[in-house]
């Protein structure tokens, strides 16, 4: 009980310490215009909006919002909801042996809570509005902890937040609930990499830290911004984008979270795996999954529930949603197809789990680009993860001899590596993409060039691995000198379903 007690007040310590480094009073610098749609603005864009109506246009009705649009994201944070749980419950406890697969649906099912519960308490804010002197690209401000003013009882107003269109607003409860399923199954993606001998305790105080301290600062660098409302005249620009987190300043591409959801998450897992270390007879002992059935029906969940995380990142119904749709879709079929043929041809048989891998792969390849490129796009980007991730589960695993028991940083970090990158050769308009746009007139800009996006793209990549990396070792070491990391040996032998939760999956 006395670890319980200790492991709870250190969770609300850091979730209270989080929102200090938000206060500071410098500024941060001015940037140039270059940006493509990302998912991002909420209160900060939705401030721009009110406070950029002049005098003449205050005798003019405010824009309401789209009743389609509100529709489309709100179905498309129920489809994100179901990639969770019980989409990616499913995928990994099909992977793990009988006696630890409800372990796997219960880390999934509970970290999914938790942090929707901070995501409406401290972390929405510090992700998704503005900063404030010189930890302003890093760090959202205090304006929406608990969700303070997003709704106004005596009034009945709803406050609102910018979509990608001028004037065409979303209410900001809708993109709160939208954001806070990314960010919840971001952190259920590193799960992955821990799976089998990890304490409970440990996975909950380590995530909290994670979150606070890796997802939140990584979703403001690189998806808040002010919205296309605050952009009245070109000579608003610089200061506009200086108030924009520090890799959308840059002109990185993200459209729905190549860095900040699978590259920060599978880094992260490589990191808990390494200070983990092996399971128990790992290479000694055959560990094969225990049930492939649910791994395949856990990733066609995904592969549906996708659709809701990369069109709905358009935040409108309309044809970027379209197009985001459509490169989801035909990525990961490409994908699907590349993995299996190449393990064909180096194995001698196509698996049901390279197939299912192959589809995660290409769902999460195509999610940076998904809104970002065209349809060549989509066909190169498929066609070309399936090999490279099918590396990353074999060639550079065994490289790095670590146990990342379900292969996280093989999948979403090599993939969304892979991704990232290539959204910066096929976003260019001559290889099919749609460029970038100039926010002030809402038409295409010149276009920065492949070579500039591109080593832009790598820098964005760079920096999400490395703050991932380090924040990632300091949760896993404060949760080990909390409550310890790695279960005891006799538990792991028996299995967590019944040393750590009481109960067993299959009752048989």
């Amino acid at each position: 009980m006395k670890k319980w007690i200790v492991a709870l007040a250190s969770i609300a310590a850091l979730a209270l310490s989080a929102v200090v480094p938000a206060v500071s009073q410098a500024q941060a610098p001015a940037a140039e215009q270059k940006k493509e749609a990302t998912p991002a603005p909420a209160a900060g864009a939705a401030k721009a909006a009110d406070t950029t109506a002049a005098a003449p246009a205050a005798a003019a009705p405010a824009p309401t919002p789209n009743k389609g649009d509100v529709a489309w994201m709100l179905t498309s944070t129920a489809l994100v909801l179901l990639m969770s749980v019980p989409a990616l419950a499913l995928f990994y406890g099909g992977l793990v042996r009988t006696k630890n697969m409800l372990s796997v649906l219960m880390q999934v099912f509970v970290v999914f809570s938790l942090i929707v519960v901070l995501w409406c308490v401290y972390g929405y804010s510090l992700a998704f509005t503005e900063g404030s002197g010189a930890l302003s690209p890093f760090f959202g401000g205090l304006d929406r902890l608990f969700l303070a003013g997003t709704f106004t009882p005596a009034t009945g107003d709803f406050s609102m937040a910018s979509t990608f269109d001028k004037a065409t607003p979303l209410p900001e409860l809708v993109y709160v609930a939208f954001q806070a399923t990314f960010a919840a199954i971001t952190c259920c993606l590193i799960l992955g990499a821990t799976v089998e001998r990890i304490k409970f305790s440990a996975v909950l105080i380590a995530i909290t830290i994670w979150f606070t301290l890796s997802y939140l600062p990584v979703a403001h660098m690189v998806w808040f911004w002010e919205g296309p409302d605050a952009y009245t005249a070109a000579n608003v620009v610089d200061a506009t984008n200086a108030k924009a987190g520090l890799v959308w300043q840059w002109g990185a591409l993200d459209y729905a979270g190549g860095t900040v959801v699978h590259i920060n998450s599978g880094v992260a897992g490589l990191v808990g795996a390494i200070l983990l270390g092996k399971r128990i007879g790992l290479g000694k002992e055959a560990m094969p999954p225990h049930s492939l059935t649910m791994t395949m029906i856990g990733a066609s969940l995904l592969w549906f529930g996708w659709f809701g995380f990369n069109a709905g990142s358009a935040l409108e119904a309309n044809g970027m949603a379209a197009l985001a749709f459509m490169n989801t879709f035909l990525a990961t079929a490409c994908a699907v197809l590349s993995w299996s043929f190449a393990e064909w041809m180096i194995k001698g048989k196509p698996s049901m789990l390279g197939a299912a891998s192959g589809c995660v792969a290409g769902l999460v390849a195509i999610t940076p680009a998904a809104g970002n490129v065209g349809i060549p796009g989509a066909f190169v980007i498929g066609l070309a993860v399936g090999p490279i991730c099918l590396w990353g589960v074999t060639g550079l695993k065994k490289i790095l001899n670590k146990d990342d028991a379900l292969d996280v940083f093989g999948v979403h970090a090599v993939g969304g590596i892979t991704g990232a990158l290539l959204t910066g050769i096929f976003n260019a308009p001559s290889l099919g993409g749609p460029g970038v746009t100039n926010w002030v007139t809402m038409k295409p800009t010149e276009y920065p060039g492949i070579l500039e996006q591109f080593i832009i793209q790598a820098k964005a990549v760079g920096l999400v691995f490395v703050w991932t990396a380090v924040v990632a070792f300091i949760a896993f070491k404060v949760a080990d000198l909390i409550v310890g990391l790695r279960v005891a040996e006799d538990e792991e032998r028996e299995g967590l379903d019944t040393t750590y939760h009481g109960e067993a999956a299959y009752n048989i």
